[in-house]
């Protein structure tokens, strides 16, 4: 039997180590600009860096310091400020921000605060700190807030502020385009996963008929055929909305391509490259996908059929964590944590594909479905209905595996990210479907 207190133990060690992995990455990407770069908003889709940096210790203090260890608020009247409900992104910059320094030190003074909380945390008895679960959901919030001011940092103008290494050169993939995923019925979704949020669960079983689903990512290289070919000339590659939507816009390629004589160019966190031909496409909206699909003769999956294919091991009728197992991930399985500021090649990762051998499942690409992002039977809101509830509906598609800018704590095989049809500045891609005699 496992002692108690050592399992105690490995969740504080586990809770203390993912809350620092996301503080420095939050302070990489709120130190490597000056502070006009802080305050300015890059994009009306974006707030100010500084907003979302004093949100993240905000967050951090409602639930660390209030919720899990009863505390007197800090800062009270700064709540509303940072409230991402009450005040839409395009309006944040007008509010009463915290300067720079003033939110280094909020933050700051929330961490260590939260820390000592940790500490005299009883992970058992109450479901927000069962198994460490608040510790775990800060951890994850700050990740995808860290995720989110990598794509402020994509939008905004001026030289490159940051570097990291590209990814392993790999041989050209010339392994099968697709893998057929056998039908029948499988496991979605979580009830054990102690960190996993409420959209995830619970588990249950799900009906998947045959389907065939690509190896890997669609490729720049695939998807400028597609550009070429006239894809976005021709109506009936697009849905009524998706071709309003790319005419009002005056959308003719991926999110930063530009074409410069008969070579394609992107920008990328400050610098100009050719577009790599082997790389994921990155940066199209669901439309875009949803088009190219129809193109090519195929579809997006729906989320149980990428679900089924990130995650079903037939050998053992089970559901796993992750495409290769129950592991927390490796530098050898996917391309996680901002670790490179760049999808890696298409087919890297032999040691992160699926049982069926389907790759990149997990990393490099949020890959879009067909899906709505609709609630799963037997959902209950928790801890606070904001975090999925209101989003549920028609009006968001549903995105699945993470990118190159997911953090591991969040970023599973049952993690549902969603965004309205239209976004492409985040590091979206796609892989198509087709039916079995399609």
């Amino acid at each position: 039997m496992t002692d108690p207190a050592l399992d105690a133990e490995a969740l504080r060690e586990r809770a203390v180590a993912s809350l620092v992995t996301a503080r420095d990455r939050t302070t990489l990407l709120t130190s490597c600009v000056d502070g006009p770069d802080l305050t300015a908003q890059h994009s009306p889709l974006m707030s100010p860096l500084v907003w979302d940096l004093a949100h993240i210790g905000n967050q951090e203090e409602q639930w660390l310091l209030r919720a899990v260890g009863g505390q007197e608020a800090i800062r009270p009247e700064i709540d509303g400020i940072y409230d991402a409900f009450e005040h839409p992104r395009a309006e944040r910059p007008k509010l009463p921000l915290l300067p720079p320094e003033e939110a280094r030190r909020y933050v700051s003074d929330v961490r260590g605060r939260a820390l000592d909380v940790l500490e005299s945390t009883a992970f058992h008895g109450e479901r927000l700190t069962e198994a460490g679960f608040a510790f775990g959901m800060v951890a994850q919030h700050e990740q995808q807030h860290d995720e989110t001011m990598l794509i402020t940092h994509q939008l905004r103008s001026g030289p490159r502020a940051l570097t990291a290494p590209d990814p392993e050169p790999v041989p050209l993939f010339t392994g099968p385009p697709e893998v057929l995923v056998p039908g029948g019925p499988f496991t979605m979704g979580t009830s054990d996963e102690p960190w996993a949020l409420d959209n995830e669960r619970p588990a249950h079983r799900r009906e998947v008929a045959p389907f065939h689903i690509d190896t890997t990512p669609v490729t720049n290289a695939a998807y400028q055929a597609f550009v070429e070919d006239g894809g976005y000339d021709e109506p009936r590659w697009w849905t009524a909305e998706g071709w309003a939507h790319i005419r009002r816009n005056s959308v003719t390629a991926p999110l930063f391509w530009r074409r410069d004589g008969g070579q394609w160019l992107r920008r990328r966190f400050g610098a100009t490259e050719a577009v790599p031909p082997d790389e994921p496409v990155l940066h199209v909206c669901w439309y875009e996908a949803d088009a190219y699909a129809r193109w090519a003769g195929r579809r997006l999956p729906t989320e149980a059929e990428w679900e089924k294919a990130a995650r079903h091991d037939p050998a053992g009728d089970r559901s796993a964590r992750y495409p290769w197992g129950d592991a927390d991930p490796g530098p050898e399985h996917a391309n996680l944590g901002q670790r490179h500021l760049r999808p890696a090649p298409a087919g890297s990762y032999p040691a992160g594909e699926s049982p069926l051998g389907v790759r990149q499942l997990i990393g490099d690409v949020w890959e879009w479905t067909s899906s709505d992002f609709l609630p799963y039977p037997g959902f209950r809101a928790f801890p606070y209905k904001e975090y999925s509830e209101v989003f549920f509906g028609s009006g968001y598609k549903v995105l699945r595996g993470g990118s190159f800018a997911v953090d591991a704590v969040a970023c599973r095989g049952t993690f549902r990210n969603w965004d309205h049809p239209v976004r492409r500045q985040i590091f979206s891609g796609f892989r198509t479907a087709r039916s079995v005699g399609a």
